[in-house]
């Protein structure tokens, strides 16, 4: 049977179905009170895995998860990323892994979601004009002072997996990937060797006309919804996968949360495996 349960570096106990919190919306009114809710409600329903960033509008995320849980319930782990900035008020959004901007952004991401310790903080991005020492030693100084517990990545390579863990512990990497995109399969089969968390963000994407067709099918025959599907396929698919589907609506949000109760059969599994092969 499945395991519910992942540790994140081998001591951070999580519920492998998290929570994405990137969708919300943050400005004031009713959308605002929705997202509260929806948060709420994930931890109600179990979920221990909450993931937001610095990029997702320049903290006003971080904040408003603060404000839907704080104080936190104990287990429960809030992760954020840094490393992407504007360039100007009002400006675009560039990688920017230079150590000054990453200590401050953690500094705020301290200050937002009101800890004085991120028990799990990624790199959002590698910042290619900045030397990746450089990054991940910031991070690495920060973890020492006790503002960071552990360091993950997201979006990257196996080459650049590798090239990280030569400088400092990594226990989870972040990157795109569902049923019907796995380009990262080899970061998938890396994080799975060395025990590292991996995260795909877009756990659940529409792809081809004939992928999904299959989808449906397999739901249709398990009495269930193709995301509970994706979802159920992703939970089997490694014991170190831990997606994070986000949603704005708290009936979607009952609706993943259930693909945890749901069983592939070999044979579907077979049928959702070979679904690259088709589109």
């Amino acid at each position: 049977m499945t395991s519910a349960m992942f540790a994140i570096g081998g001591d951070l106990g999580v519920r492998r179905l998290g929570f994405g919190a990137m969708q919300l919306p943050t400005g004031p009114g009713p959308d605002r009170e929705n997202s509260v809710a929806v948060v709420r409600r994930a931890v109600e329903l179990g979920v221990t895995l909450v993931d937001t960033a610095h990029l997702y509008g320049g903290g006003a995320n971080e904040e408003l998860i603060a404000e839907a849980l704080y104080p936190y319930p104990e287990g429960l782990l809030v992760t954020t990323k840094v490393g992407v900035a504007r360039t100007g008020p009002g400006g675009e959004w560039k990688l920017d892994g230079r150590p000054a901007v990453l200590r401050d952004q953690v500094e705020q991401a301290l200050r937002r979601l009101r800890v004085e310790r991120i028990e799990l903080l990624q790199l959002h991005r590698i910042d290619p004009e900045t030397p990746l020492a450089d990054q991940l030693g910031t991070l690495r100084d920060l973890r020492t002072a006790g503002k960071i517990g552990r360091i993950g990545l997201s979006e990257v390579t196996v080459s650049e997996l590798d090239q990280a863990r030569e400088i400092v512990d990594i226990v989870s990497v972040q990157n795109r990937y569902n049923v019907l995109d796995r380009e990262h399969e080899p970061v998938l089969m890396a994080c799975a060797a060395a025990g590292i968390a991996f995260l795909p963000w877009r756990p659940v994407a529409a792809g081809t006309s004939g992928a999904r067709d299959e989808i449906a099918a397999v739901a249709a025959e398990l009495g269930a919804t193709p995301t509970q599907v994706a979802l159920a396929w992703l939970l089997g698919h490694s014991p170190v996968i831990l997606p994070i589907p986000g949603t704005t609506r708290i009936d979607h949000l009952e609706e993943n949360m259930a693909a945890e109760r749901l069983h592939l059969t070999p044979v579907h599994r077979d049928r959702l495996d070979r679904l690259p092969e088709l589109a």
